[in-house]
Formats: structure tokens, C-alpha cells, sequence
């Protein structure tokens, strides 16, 4: 895994008639979007509340998410004619199928259906829209990861209830393990368990602050050949976790779960 957890590892006058067009254009864009509501509170972690679109993730009991199918633009807004943000693509840095957890479903007055979607790319948080048909099938997962950066915590659920925890080390004070809404987006079964990744990985889609590593410095939670430095804050953004509760976790936790570091 390439993850950085481990140091081993203008000034044109338009014309009036095409100006005409463009406030039509406009105009109509702005009574198609008048249901986008920007509520802090409503919308923490979720992007534009679409009225009338389907939730599909609520990032704590269930989560939906998808591989990709078609290359395609994602979108800030759920139009065709919105600024292109991010681009589907097919895998991970890793050469895993990329995994794109799926928020929200809207049907425009056009007919076309669009998803809401958390773009695993740096910087972190990007949120977009993306025609439906980019995407395949939908999954569900009702578990939910939490790392406590502060208490050296990790604690799994499934449908709102404790399931696993575990002691971590995250990122030093100089390369700090991003905090955000993220997700598990690869499950490797490490070749040599004795290594310095242990017997498991999971790739996230968070990145850290080291542009420069290979991969775009991917932020994995793995295992460790270092036990004696956990819990503590020893890696360059990744989240060691002892290789005896990495193994519990890699029973219980599958691809798509939402990740909240705190």
C-alpha cells in the first residue's frame, strides 16, 4: 500500500443576444436549483440538501456505496452544465476497484438521475454529483469506524452498537493523521504479517499532508511490528493498530465503511 504510515512504507463585452441566453440559462438554473438548501446544521458532513432527493447514507447506522462503471465528470451541482469538479475512475492508487460512498439520489425535471458522492482525492472533503449511470450497483454496510485522535481510540460499530475497539497510534504533531469523514476503501491481506504493515491493511480516502508520497500519501489503518509504540503518535498519518485486534477488525469491518476521525 502506498501510504504514508509507515516512513519504510474579462475584459469581453458580450453580445446582447447571447448575454440573453446566458440569463435565461441562468434564471432557469436557479429555479431548478431553489430547492438546494446551505443548512450547517441539516447538512453537516453531507453537502447540498436537495429537497426531494432520496438519503441513501446516513454515515452512522447504514452507508451506501458503489464501484465505478463509466468514466464521468462529477459535478458541484446536479446539472450538466455545472462546474466539473473531479472525474470517476476506475481504481485506487493501490490497482483496487475504486469505492465511492454514495449520499444522496436526485431525478432533475429532465428525467436524469444523479448521486451524491464523497470523491475519495486531495484535498479531503470534496463532495459532487455524478449521472447515476457512472456507477454500478448500489451496497449497503451498517458499519461505522471511529478514531479518536486525542484518546488513541478506535471503536467499530454496527448499526449503532460497539462491536470492536482498540488501542492506536496515529500521525506525530509534524504529520498529523487528517481528521474528516472518510472511508474504507481497500481490504489487503498483507503477504508478510511480520512486516511493518502486519497481517492486514485497509486503504482509506483520506490523504495526508505529504503530497509528495507515492500515491498522493493515501492514509491507511494497518498493523504494526512495533506494538511497543501503541498507543502513541508515531507514524507519518497512518493508524497502527496491534496486529491481534487488526485481525479482529478485518472480520468485521468490510469495504464501504464510513471512517469519522475525530
Amino acid at each position: 500500500m502506498r501510504s504514508p504510515g509507515v516512513p519504510e512504507l474579462h475584459g469581453l463585452k458580450p453580445r446582447a443576444r447571447a448575454g440573453g441566453r446566458h440569463r435565461r440559462r441562468t434564471f432557469a438554473l436557479l429555479l431548478l436549483l431553489a430547492p438546494l438548501v446551505l443548512s450547517p446544521s441539516a447538512n453537516a458532513g453531507t453537502g447540498l440538501d436537495v429537497a426531494g432527493s432520496e438519503l441513501l447514507s446516513d454515515e452512522r447506522t447504514y452507508t451506501s456505496w458503489a464501484h465505478s462503471r463509466l468514466r464521468a465528470p462529477i459535478r458541484l451541482l446536479p446539472d450538466p452544465t455545472s462546474r466539473r469538479i473531479a472525474g470517476i475512475r476506475y481504481l485506487t492508487e493501490d490497482g483496487f476497484p475504486e469505492v465511492y460512498l454514495v449520499l444522496r439520489r436526485w431525478t432533475d425535471p429532465d428525467g436524469r438521475t444523479w448521486l451524491e458522492v464523497r470523491i475519495p482525492m486531495h484535498p479531503n472533503g470534496r463532495i459532487g454529483w455524478v449521472r447515476d449511470s457512472a456507477l454500478g450497483s448500489l451496497h449497503l454496510v451498517r458499519t461505522r469506524l471511529v478514531v479518536d485522535r486525542p484518546r488513541l481510540r478506535a471503536t467499530l460499530y454496527r448499526s449503532g452498537r460497539r462491536i470492536w475497539r482498540s488501542r492506536i497510534g496515529v500521525g506525530t504533531p509534524s504529520t498529523p493523521t487528517p481528521a474528516g469523514r472518510f472511508w474504507i476503501r481497500e481490504r489487503i491481506k498483507v503477504p508478510n504479517p511480520g512486516g511493518a504493515y502486519g497481517p492486514w491493511a485497509f486503504g482509506t480516502s483520506a490523504y495526508s499532508g505529504l503530497s509528495d508520497w507515492p500515491g498522493g500519501g493515501v492514509v491507511g489503518i494497518h498493523g504494526t511490528n512495533q506494538p511497543q509504540l501503541i498507543p502513541g503518535r508515531p507514524s507519518h498519518g497512518c493508524i497502527r493498530v496491534e496486529n491481534l485486534a487488526i485481525r479482529r477488525l478485518a472480520r468485521l469491518m468490510p469495504i464501504g465503511t464510513p471512517v469519522r476521525i475525530l
